[in-house]
This record gives structure tokens, C-alpha cells and sequence, in this order.
């Protein structure tokens, strides 16, 4: 496909993983991507564990036979979705903007070393959860800047840097991807960056409502920091996340037995290969305002 002055039009391969138990708003998140324009689109749903069935024309699928958790589940899709970039959305988020993907692909464009771009992402009423805004200021969330995390809802990457920098951890099941696969790309020589100036949506619901949450939390927490951080800096990541959690939880001892367990969790399995970042990258990072320490 080409645009109007013949040059070929940018290709981006969409996964959007689903386990069918949300028809309504996965309907709402693939029409919005079917609407995109200016871009060579291939729209991909992964079944996690369901063969997807009675989606609109345009739409490829691809069924695991059983639920392989959400990294994983994306990876899959990343390994069989066509496009110089990818892109990851949620079968509840959605995109009312037709031009946000030629957006995001003309932004890869102009910089050959941005490796992701996550746009800002509020719900219907635009209000924006903390944990979408990918850095320590999270006042102002339509303000760009680079990005420390990833909101894994609705997020883009340029597939020779996720492919180069291993994907998503897959075997995290749930919770902290976002962060890990950020540290890898910084630490790839690939830039982060959050696109507060454009905006996706997505429901405002609290993580907590996951049985699997505290656990997931606390013992990915204690894997992202093991495969990524050197030594000392491991120790000061989560003696800090300790601390914040003890704020954050307070007086609720079921909780705090679960995230403890998780925590304990964390140090007793294997969190996967250990690749520390170099200290250029955790100076970058704390000279950007985000050091890995939080």
C-alpha cells in the first residue's frame, strides 16, 4: 500500500489478546482499529486459551489452546502479527482517534532510535490512572516526555528493537512487563517515549481487582529487579518498594501476608536470564529523571 505521492505507507501489526469473556468490548476495540487510516494495518486476536469466533472481516486470529498468560500470550502474537511495528491493546481499550497509528508510525519515522511510544490513556470520562503516566511526576498526563515504564493496554514498539531486546518476559504471567521490557530497551540503546499529546482509552479499573495481584505484584517486583539492575541498586530498588508498599497497604494484614509471600517468592524461582544494566544506562535514567531506584 502506498499514500497519494507513491511512497509506501508504514505497516503496523496490531495484538490484541482475549479470552471472548468481554465480546462487547473487544467489538468496540477492533472497530476502532479497522477505522485507523494512513497505515498498513494487520489486526491480530490472539485467543488466550478460546478460538476466537464472529469478528469482523479484516481480523485474523490465532487460538492457543490454553491460557499461557498475558506476556506470553503477547509474545505469540508479536511472533505472528505483520508490521515494522506492534502494537499491544487490550480487547477493553480502544481508539477513537483514526489517525492515532499514523501518529505513533510517523513518530518512529522521524527517530531511528525510538524503540516504544505509549500514548496518554484515560478512560471515557478522562481520568487517568497513576500507573498509565510512565514516570514520578504524574501530574499533567497530555505532557510527552520520555517514558520509564509501560502502560501495557495500549503501547507500539519497533519490532527489530522488541525482537532484539527478547520481547516480554513471558513467563511473568501478570504484572511489572511494562517495566521490565522498558529497562531492557533503554539499556538496548532504544529511547521510551511516552506520547502524552495523543491519547487512547481504556477502563479506569484498579489492578487489585485480580486474585493473583499481591502475590504477582510483589514476586515479579523482586524478578524485574533481579534480571535488570546491578547489585547495589537492586538492593535500593526494593528496600524503596517495601517502603511504599507499607504506606500504600497500611493496616490490612491479609494483604500484606500475600505481597510478603509473593516478595519471598520472588528470591526462592528463577526470574529468568540476569542481564544487569550498565551503569551509562542507570546514570541516563537518573539523568532523566527517573532512576531506577523507584
Amino acid at each position: 500500500m502506498a499514500d497519494e505521492a507513491g511512497r509506501p505507507l508504514p505497516s503496523v501489526g496490531v495484538v490484541v489478546l482475549s479470552q471472548g469473556t468481554r465480546m462487547p468490548e473487544l467489538r468496540r476495540c477492533l472497530d476502532g482499529l479497522l477505522a485507523q487510516q494512513g497505515v498498513e494495518l494487520d489486526v491480530l486476536v490472539v485467543g488466550n486459551g478460546w478460538a476466537p469466533s464472529g469478528l469482523p472481516d479484516g481480523v485474523r486470529t490465532l487460538a492457543l489452546p490454553e491460557n499461557l498468560g498475558i506476556p506470553e500470550g503477547r509474545n505469540v502474537g508479536a511472533a505472528a502479527v505483520r508490521g515494522e511495528i506492534v502494537g499491544f491493546v487490550d480487547d477493553d481499550a480502544w481508539l477513537d482517534d483514526p489517525d492515532l497509528l499514523a501518529a505513533v508510525a510517523g513518530r518512529f519515522g522521524r527517530d531511528a532510535t525510538l524503540g516504544s511510544v505509549q500514548p496518554h490513556v484515560c478512560d471515557e470520562h478522562g481520568v487517568t490512572m497513576r500507573r498509565w503516566v510512565p514516570r514520578l511526576r504524574v501530574d499533567h498526563p497530555e505532557r510527552p516526555g520520555p517514558g520509564f515504564t509501560i502502560a501495557e493496554c495500549v503501547m507500539f514498539v519497533r519490532r527489530s528493537a522488541f525482537d532484539g531486546v527478547g520481547g516480554w518476559p513471558g513467563h511473568f504471567w501478570y504484572g511489572h512487563e511494562g517495566i521490565d521490557l522498558a529497562w531492557r530497551l533503554w539499556d538496548g540503546g532504544w529511547t521510551v517515549h511516552y506520547a502524552g499529546d495523543l491519547t487512547a482509552h481504556h477502563p479506569a479499573t484498579l489492578p487489585s481487582r485480580h486474585a493473583v495481584y499481591y502475590r504477582h505484584n510483589a514476586r515479579n517486583r523482586v524478578w524485574v529487579a533481579r534480571r535488570n539492575l546491578p547489585a547495589p541498586v537492586l538492593v535500593l530498588y526494593l528496600l524503596s518498594w517495601i517502603a511504599i508498599t507499607a504506606l500504600r497497604l497500611g493496616r490490612r494484614p491479609r494483604a500484606w501476608w500475600v505481597w510478603w509471600q509473593g516478595f519471598a517468592e520472588g528470591f526462592r524461582t528463577d526470574p529468568g536470564p540476569r542481564r544487569p544494566m550498565r551503569w551509562t544506562t542507570v546514570w541516563r535514567l537518573a539523568r532523566l529523571g527517573h532512576p531506577p531506584i523507584v
